[in-house]
């Protein structure tokens, strides 16, 4: 028996009120950064599946484990080049193991979205008493490492039940950017719970290691993103997602490219260059209908 989504209605862009984003811009652009743990005894991203089912599998796990060790620091230094606050896609996980890459975090002002407790435990198949406690859980010790209560959440790999949002409106969340089906913010059926875009398409992993595309072609697709929802934008504006993964644009040959694309973004005269979070509230305080 097949289930149908209800956790949103279907609305064309072309019949919504518009969005007009701080400054005249057309696009609000948030850098999504994500910032996870993964366990050596369990399977998780892999950049070669000869290995990916061995237990230990140093290959894989270590190239994951160049992210938090080296890869960030990498990137820290373009997002501070540019003045780019991120969005992080915060691994509960993370805030125990990983204190200094919080620090940094705080120091820069970053929003932290909970995004699972780690990337090696996914989100689904939990009853809702199951998933209540662990997102209790989850939410808390984001708390207390960051001094800031998430409102926004991602999924480990963008799984979620179909009792996620309900369950993070429990806990005083307000978004999910989980679904990927819009470029534009809207509302969920769940009361107080907002959707927000993010990309599978435009994003490192999917780009490098699922497609096997260079740094030249990742360039190219932000700038065609960006140019093409710039122009979508004229009348109602746009929301682009960077998504970014510290194992991936973190390493040393694809720095150069991530820079160039970063300048085109930070440089582009119709781009509010912010964070999820402000994006979810400037929706929420002036679109008519949010």
């Amino acid at each position: 028996m097949s289930t149908d989504i209800t956790l949103f209605d279907y609305s064309p862009i072309t019949e919504r009120a518009p969005i007009h984003w701080p400054g005249g811009k057309r696009v609000a652009c948030y850098v999504g950064l994500n910032i996870e743990h993964f366990y050596a005894d369990l399977p998780g991203t892999a950049t070669y599946e000869g290995t990916a089912a061995l237990t230990p599998d140093p290959l894989n796990y270590g190239w994951r484990d160049y992210g938090p060790r080296v890869g960030i620091w990498r990137q820290l230094e373009l997002l501070d080049k540019y003045g780019i606050r991120a969005s992080a896609l915060l691994n509960s996980d993370v805030a125990e193991r990983y204190p200094q890459i919080i620090a940094a975090g705080k120091a820069r002002g970053w929003a932290w979205l909970a995004h699972g407790s780690s990337n090696s435990h996914l989100h689904s198949g939990l009853s809702p008493e199951q998933e209540r406690i662990v997102l209790r859980d989850i939410v808390t010790t984001l708390e207390k490492a960051t001094g800031v209560r998430p409102r926004g959440w991602m999924g480990p790999g963008l799984t979620e039940t179909f009792h996620t949002a309900e369950l993070l409106a429990e806990l005083g969340l307000s978004y999910t950017l989980d679904w990927t089906n819009d470029d534009q913010p809207y509302r969920l059926t769940v009361p107080g719970m907002l959707s927000l875009p993010y990309s599978v398409e435009l994003n490192d992993i999917g780009v490098f290691v699922t497609k096997g595309l260079t740094g030249p072609d990742f360039v190219a697709m932000v700038r065609d993103q960006l140019d093409q929802l710039y122009a979508d934008a004229a009348g109602s504006g746009r929301v682009m997602a960077l998504a970014l993964h510290p194992f991936v644009t973190g390493q040393p040959f694809r720095h150069r490219y991530l820079d160039e694309a970063l300048d085109y973004v930070a440089n582009h005269p119709g781009v509010w260059l912010t964070t999820s979070d402000d994006i979810a509230d400037h929706y929420l305080r002036t679109t008519a209908g949010a």
